[in-house]
């Protein structure tokens, strides 16, 4: 499952209409009183989520927030425990517990639940044993045992029926994650099958038997050594380790050390589950379109079987003070970074936390802090940021930065503290604070319309305080307003001296790593079309369908003209913020200088306002603009609050019309794009974009169609400023939502874009052709690295619109998501990945041609035994009438669920007439899933993807992958990062 390690911005603020005036009313957040169908709650004034608190009689907290922009419920179910409760004998227990909650029950995941437990039981007795033996041969012989009773087991378990239960209910976004104080299980449901998933989710949590264990608990090995691989994450670990070297936060990882996972105790994990999975250590937390009345009601009754128990949570000693800076240094292939740490007061010193947001935002906010303006705008460093990380028992503000070419990263180490010296000092612009407290309401606007961030904000709440300082974090940047700037310096005074950690990431092998090796696993047996009695009554329970809604784009959209230029206009009845592109059908196709201009452009004023101020402009009137070059479109943003539209679009308009060459920024910024491309070499999953892009495309390729160095060296300042200034002449059409009516929208940007009276001509693109493969190949690239990846590439037909809905069929049957049979074969049955798919890919473009893209990241001593599972699959794909069944009714029910609102309306248009298409494609799909059957995607199997060849793009250690492995899979090219790169 996926692992986590955020933070969230805990920052709302009211519903504004009208601008900056009504953003900075300030209202006060109090606790008061309601009740709701005879149930008493909780909430906070002024909540723009309007979350109402409930405790339920066994302690059970349920936290609910209405929002009905899509008839979808996103719903979390959290745990306050993770790895700060594992014991100090089996780290990782709360983490394995974590994927054990996805098999079943007594009552689902099993055939015959009395046939099946005294095998059960057997194995967590052969685990026990396992776990107390050192003798390696007594060792191999009960984990053969283990393997052989897991195999009979297997017979009566129906793998995946979790996955099958909430895929029949069409939801979405299937997770989990667990992190030091939390484990938290994600679904994304319709509103009308809210029934449905309280009743399972009672079940779930009821009894949970830990089935298939033998084979999670591989999973579990592949994502250990996929964080092996992972110089980020290790960064991260030792950083945690220098900050907390009494806390569990830096004493105990969250995946566990190797020696735990290798002796794992199936009796230790129950216990965990008994000891911390009760209701007053739980939340259930929904965000979308549901009845607060009816919904709470019915999780009182489904969730009333469980019982309190006391809790003795984790209290730690407290930390020393730090009084010398604590030196790390972690080793691995990625490029090279900088890491300074302080540790700060937790979430209960409500405080700290304002000021500490402050300091934060004041360091790095991506536009207008120290570090934005001071470093990275002035190009001193490779790049440098700041963030903080709020727990329970402490917090951290971090610095990082990466150096330049020719830069020491002492030198980056002293260049991130000066700027926490001028904070100390007071050298920094006090009104700053109010520009970014205005800045992160209008932030806050934009997550409060999506269900996901308004529910994971709360739960954030749960884990730190049970959400009884909701208050506090409602009113946060009401608080954070009222800061003066002598608040600051003492606070940074305070807290930020030489009591930091600091983590040096190198160039290096990492010899400390011990992967955790393969143990003998047989292939489990897959009950395939196997369903309980309790699916079955799952899937009878009545739920009220949800018509879908069509876009009529000739009346979704309305269109008018910009001078020349067509401008396509969605009305923002919601709120007071705008959107402003301009769209060019050209990019880096048409030019490899055009990306090297819009990144430029930052670095640029003009002849009467700087490039520092013009970004403080932007900055303080809370609006944002951006030039994404794509391959074959150009796309100009322009963001902000209506009221400032006028200020905004004249900002940029007058930047990009008039910028002026700067050659020392110039000189820098050529210095910083070759760092960067030394640094693009040593990451590896930018590595294997490459080699799919080489294989799709062949050695002359959309991904190394790349400046050389030679043509990079000679290209000149006033080149790009040339570009820039002339780059609005060229052809385009205006994207525009917000509140602004249409005609008065047309005549003020009128006045505002400079359109010529007739557009120039595009310079003309270059062609890429996808390859048509002949005989199996293999690509392979070095790199130093635990695991393999191995995807499988072919390019097949050109584009038919025809085949959209046989194609979506396919690909949630056959290989998407963990119900897929790709999953459930690879990873469920055979253990060889954490990470497995499959997808036939279409083209955005009407003559562009299809590909199918399969992937399994896996050990390299499996390596052959995946590439071997995967071709079967793709050789011989076997029948499943409820998966498939399942698939068909997923896809009506996302299609049904799914509303496309705001700028998302025109997106879907421009992405249709790509397609050549001229109406919302989703209406042929939904009315034709249905009819789609077993031979038909056995038909598209066999007739695009069974016997034929594969390009297969292979990235790993040469020392573990020899070329005789390589062989036996086709023709072996290794690439050079050089044929990869273009450069």
């Amino acid at each position: 499952m996926k692992y986590k390690k955020g933070k969230y911005l805990l920052a709302f603020t009211l519903f504004v209409v009208t601008g900056i005036s009504s953003v900075n009313a300030q209202v006060k957040h109090e606790w008061k009183q309601g009740s709701e169908a005879g149930y008493t709650y909780r909430y906070v004034t002024g909540d723009p989520m309007h979350a109402q608190f409930y405790k339920l009689k066994n302690g059970l907290t349920v936290i609910l927030s209405v929002n009905k922009k899509e008839p979808r419920i996103q719903t979390l179910i959290g745990v306050r425990a993770g790895s700060n409760n594992d014991p100090k004998d089996h780290t990782g227990l709360a983490h394995y517990l974590e994927h054990l909650l996805f098999k079943g029950t007594d009552k689902y995941g099993s055939l015959d639940w009395a046939k099946e437990k005294p095998y059960i039981d057997q194995i967590e007795q052969l685990y026990d044993k396992y776990n107390h033996t050192t003798d390696a041969a007594s060792r191999k012989t009960i984990y053969h045992q283990i393997d052989s009773v897991s195999g009979l087991a297997s017979h009566y378990a129906i793998a995946n029926e979790y996955d099958k239960l909430m895929a029949g209910m069409g939801a979405q976004g299937t997770n989990a994650h667990t992190f030091v104080e939390e484990t938290v299980y994600q679904e994304d449901v319709p509103a009308s099958s809210i029934d449905k998933y309280l009743a399972v989710q009672a079940e779930r949590f009821r009894y949970p038997v830990f089935r298939l264990f033998h084979t999670e608990l591989e999973a579990v090995y592949e994502e250990k050594n996929r964080g092996l691989d992972n110089d980020p994450r290790k960064v991260y670990a030792a950083m945690l380790d220098g900050l907390f070297p009494t806390n569990n936060y830096g004493q105990q990882t969250t995946i566990g050390t190797i020696e735990h996972l290798k002796n794992p105790s199936l009796i230790a994990i129950r216990n965990f589950y008994n000891t911390w999975y009760v209701p007053n250590n739980m939340a259930i937390i929904m965000s979308g379109d549901f009845d607060p009345a009816y919904v709470i009601k019915k999780i009182d009754a489904d969730f009333a079987y469980m019982q309190p128990k006391p809790l003795h949570e984790y209290t730690p000693a407290p930390e020393a003070p730090i009084k010398i800076p604590v030196v790390k240094e972690v080793l691995g292939p990625d490029a090279e970074s900088i890491n300074i740490a302080y540790r700060m007061p937790g979430v209960q010193d409500s405080h700290a936390q304002v000021m500490l947001e402050v300091v934060s935002q004041l360091l790095s906010n991506g536009k207008a802090g120290l570090l934005d303006l001071n470093l990275n705008q002035q190009q001193k460093v490779q790049g440098a940021g700041a963030y903080s990380q709020s727990f329970k028992d402490y917090a951290m503000l971090v610095l990082n930065g990466r150096a330049k070419k020719g830069q020491s990263l002492d030198e980056v180490k002293a260049l991130l503290q000066a700027q926490i010296e001028q904070i100390k000092k007071g050298d920094f612009d006090a009104t700053l604070v109010k520009a970014i407290v205005n800045n992160a309401r209008l932030s806050d606007i934009k997550d409060l319309e999506k269900n996901d961030n308004r529910a994971n904000t709360l739960m954030d709440a749960f884990i730190k305080h049970k959400g009884n300082n909701w208050q506090n974090d409602v009113g946060l940047l009401d608080e954070m307003a009222k800061v003066n700037k002598q608040q600051v310096v003492d606070f940074a005074n305070q807290y930020l001296g030489n009591n930091y950690v600091l983590v040096y990431k190198r160039i290096g092998e990492d010899k400390s790593i011990v992967k955790v090796e393969k143990p003998a696993i047989t292939p489990i047996f897959i009950n395939k079309e196997a369903q309980s009695p309790f699916l079955k009554a799952i899937a009878a329970m009545p739920a009220t369908p949800v018509q879908p809604q069509w876009l009529d784009y000739k009346k979704d959209i309305q269109k008018s003209k910009v001078g020349i230029a067509e401008m396509l206009y969605v009305q923002n009845k919601d709120n007071s913020l705008f959107t402003l592109s301009y769209r060019f059908d050209m990019g880096s196709w048409n030019s490899k200088t055009l990306p090297l201009a819009a990144q430029y452009l930052q670095f640029l004023g003009t002849d009467k306002t700087s490039a520092e101020a013009i970004i403080k402009a932007f900055y303080n009137i809370a609006c944002n603009y951006n030039v994404a070059v794509g391959n074959d479109v150009t796309t100009v943003t322009i963001t902000g609050l209506q009221e400032n539209f006028d200020k905004a679009v004249s900002l940029f308009e007058n930047l990009i019309a008039n910028c002026k060459a700067d050659e020392a920024a110039f000189t820098a910024f050529k210095g910083r794009i070759e760092k960067g491309r030394e640094n693009n070499k040593l990451n590896k999953t930018i590595i294997m974009r490459g080699l799919i892009q080489y294989a799709m495309y062949g050695p002359n390729n959309p991904y190394n169609y790349q400046l050389s160095k030679e043509e990079l060296n000679s290209v000149t300042a006033e080149q790009l400023t040339t570009m820039l200034h002339n780059f609005m002449s060229y052809k385009h059409t205006v994207l525009y939502y917000g509140p602004a009516a249409i005609t008065s929208l047309a005549a003020t940007l009128g006045k505002l874009h400079t359109i010529p009276a007739q557009f120039a001509t595009t310079p003309v693109a270059r062609v890429f052709d996808k390859t048509s493969q002949s005989s199996n190949q293999v690509l392979f690239a070095d790199y130093d690295m635990v695991q393999s990846e191995v995807y499988w590439v072919r390019n097949t037909s050109n584009y038919n619109p025809d085949n959209t809905t046989t194609i979506n069929v396919f690909n949630t049957y056959f290989g998407a998501g963990m119900g897929s049979v790709v999953f459930q074969t690879i990873r469920e049955s055979k253990a060889l990945a954490y990470s497995t798919f499959a997808q036939y890919v279409s083209p955005d473009k009407k003559d562009g041609r299809y590909s199918e893209v399969a992937y399994v990241g896996t050990q390299a001593d499996k390596m052959n035994d995946a590439i071997r599972g995967m071709n079967e699959l793709l050789n011989d794909m076997p029948e499943n009438n409820t998966l498939l069944q399942n698939a068909r009714q997923g896809i009506k029910q996302d299609i049904a669920t799914e509303r496309i609102t705001q700028d998302g309306i025109i997106y879907n248009y421009l992405a249709a007439q790509k397609l050549g298409l001229d109406y919302d494609y989703r209406k042929q799909v939904y009315e034709t899933a249905d009819k789609i059957n077993f031979a038909d995607i056995q038909k598209f199997h066999d007739d695009n993807l069974k016997d034929k060849p594969y390009i297969y793009c292979v990235l790993g250690s040469e020392k573990k992958i020899t070329p005789e492995i390589l062989k036996q899979y086709g023709d072996v090219k290794k690439l050079t990062l050089e044929e990869i790169f273009g450069y």
